[in-house]
């Protein structure tokens, strides 16, 4: 008992009820409960008084101690009268020039709009038929003035709420409050700085295009637009997140992609009740379904012309601003070894290219684990003069094949942590480097066998065969429980494990979609399977994804060869 209180006492942080710090006789009356506060901020309309407009908004800003949040009051003209307003924008969020050549200046500089001096009555349309004019006349009022009449801008909304004006002004508009009106202008004049389109770091191709996406969601959806010229394509916008509200779109051809799936897409993605998303693999583990595996069910690219391959094929992509990557759904097997340069080569080259990465998946699950079985289990399988050359090799290393591989491959894998860590002009140097001398090292010192060294890296090298990071990265997960099931086991333990593995593979779906598909379950499709024909019998979309539109061209595309 005595231990126990020793133990706690040193090695236990007790929740202490009293701070060193002190506090204000009236703290506890001033203070206000959170409750109080949240029904403060509750939605609220916009009151006609411009005084309890600029009170709210310096209230809700915090504009005292906020210093990038501008409010600037003045008088505006409009019909030879004065009225007060204030315009709020947060600084660095906007363009200047913008906010004062086609907001401020027009609004209080005096102009043939704002000084006109005619009727209270104006007319806006003047018809003559069977020689009598018929006149539509329409009372002077300041709201449709100003927003027809005085704002040059492109982008003009009207809102009531301070919920619809905040949002604005948090994604780089403007707001004009005018006293005696109960709503607000929202004008967009967006100028934060952004990242340029630039070529893709990641899937990196020879024959296509050299473009990728960006931070801004704005940017990417433009992307799309470019590549898909049709009115078709649906880009929805949703916030989430209660308190930073990421704005995601949500995009697909209207047209192609099956209604059940863009349905199932929303609701996911509309009932998330968290804080912030801040990139779009947050939102990729919250939209999936469970995964034990850790097998990726989101494909995500960064390139725009793969995403439009996608939308093409009647699946929906999910574009998160602030992340240069848009999600794709649903994903298969197949989709995770396909790269964008498949679709650019003629179909000898791109499934030579296919079967290499097949053979690298293969290789990065099972070589390691088959190495131990046969090197622990099954001598017999190696011809004699090999299987003396690895027995003399391993005849001065004093550790068991198990913990001689788990040495190596963990010291991989800190190689290639580090070389992604470290920057960019050392990192290569570290990873290229840091394995050479520690292979050399460690068979020198007698601690791994050559023959090893051989196997760890001709797996590291089939792991970087593999297009998408996730996937690899669940490969090369998995692979140390193939070398344990092969350790304790031999080959019947890596069957059984390869058995239950694939089992519960077959049994995991994508938004409905069974992962393994077209193979498990079997679905008969022309063109539209791993090894990809000619591309002039690839007339049919994917039927498994069930789109609107199941034909992708004619039967006979090139018409003019018949």
């Amino acid at each position: 008992m005595d231990f126990k209180k020793v133990f706690n006492k040193f090695f236990t942080i007790e929740n202490r009820e009293q701070y060193d710090f002190s506090l204000p006789e009236n703290y506890n009356e001033n203070k206000i409960s959170t409750n109080d506060q949240d029904k403060t901020m509750e939605p609220k309309s916009i009151f006609p008084s411009i005084e309890l407009n600029l009170e709210y908004i310096k209230t809700r800003y915090n504009s005292l101690i906020n210093s990038d949040i501008v409010i600037r009051e003045f008088s505006l003209s409009a019909r030879n009268r004065q009225y007060n307003a204030f315009l709020l924008f947060i600084d660095g969020m906007v363009d200047t020039d913008l906010v004062n050549n086609y907001v401020l200046k027009p609004l209080m500089l005096r102009n043939d709009a704002n000084t006109y001096e005619g009727n209270e009555d104006r007319i806006i349309s003047e018809a003559k038929t069977n020689n009598i004019t018929v006149r539509k006349v329409k009372k002077f009022n300041i709201l449709d003035y100003i927003s027809s009449c005085l704002i040059p801008q492109n982008s003009l909304s009207e809102s009531s709420t301070f919920d619809e004006i905040i949002s604005g002004i948090n994604s780089g508009n403007c707001a004009l409050f005018i006293d005696t009106l109960n709503v607000a202008f929202n004008i967009e004049v967006k100028g934060f700085k952004q990242r340029s389109v630039e070529s893709p770091k990641n899937e990196i191709v020879i024959k296509g295009p050299h473009e990728a996406f960006v931070e801004n969601i704005r940017t990417n959806t433009s992307l799309l637009r470019r590549i898909i010229n049709n009115e078709g394509l649906i880009i929805q916008n949703i916030e989430v997140g209660n308190i930073t509200k990421t704005k995601c779109a949500i995009c697909y051809i209207k047209d192609i992609a099956n209604s059940d799936l863009v349905s199932e897409v929303e609701y996911r993605i509309n009932n998330l009740q968290v804080d912030s998303i801040l990139s779009a693999g947050e939102l990729e583990q919250l939209i999936v379904d469970s995964n034990d595996l850790g097998l990726p069910k989101v494909l995500s690219t960064e390139r725009p012309d793969t995403a439009s391959r996608h939308l093409l094929q009647g699946r929906v992509i999910i574009i998160v601003n602030g992340t240069p990557f848009a999600l794709i759904v649903p994903a298969t097997l197949t989709d995770f070894l396909s790269t964008p340069e498949d679709i650019n080569l003629k179909p000898a080259y791109s499934n030579f290219l296919k079967g290499i990465r097949l053979l690298g998946a293969i290789i990065t699950l099972l070589l390691p684990g088959v190495y131990v079985a046969i090197t622990s289990f099954h001598q017999e399988i190696f011809p004699t003069e090999l299987l003396f050359s690895i027995l003399s090799a391993r005849e001065n290393v004093p550790f068991p094949i198990i913990l001689e591989i788990l040495l190596m491959e963990i010291s991989f894998e800190l190689i290639r942590e580090a070389s992604l860590r470290v920057p960019s002009p050392i990192g290569s140097t570290i990873g290229i480097v840091g394995a050479l001398v520690i292979g050399e090292a460690a068979v020198s010192a007698s601690i791994v066998s050559p023959t090893l060294i051989i196997i760890v890296a001709i797996t590291a090298i089939a792991s970087s065969t593999i297009p998408d990071y996730t996937f690899s990265f669940h490969l090369r997960l998995f692979r140390f429980l193939f070398i344990l099931l092969g350790f304790m086991a031999g080959f019947l333990g890596i069957s059984l494990g390869l058995f239950v593995y694939i089992s519960l593979i077959t049994n995991m779906k994508s938004f409905g979609l069974s992962t393994t598909v077209p193979f498990a379950p079997y679905v008969k499709s022309k063109g539209n399977k791993y090894f990809l024909p000619p591309i002039w019998k690839r007339e049919y979309r994917p039927p498994y994804l069930d789109p609107k539109i199941s034909k992708d061209q004619d039967n006979i595309s090139m018409k003019w060869r018949y």
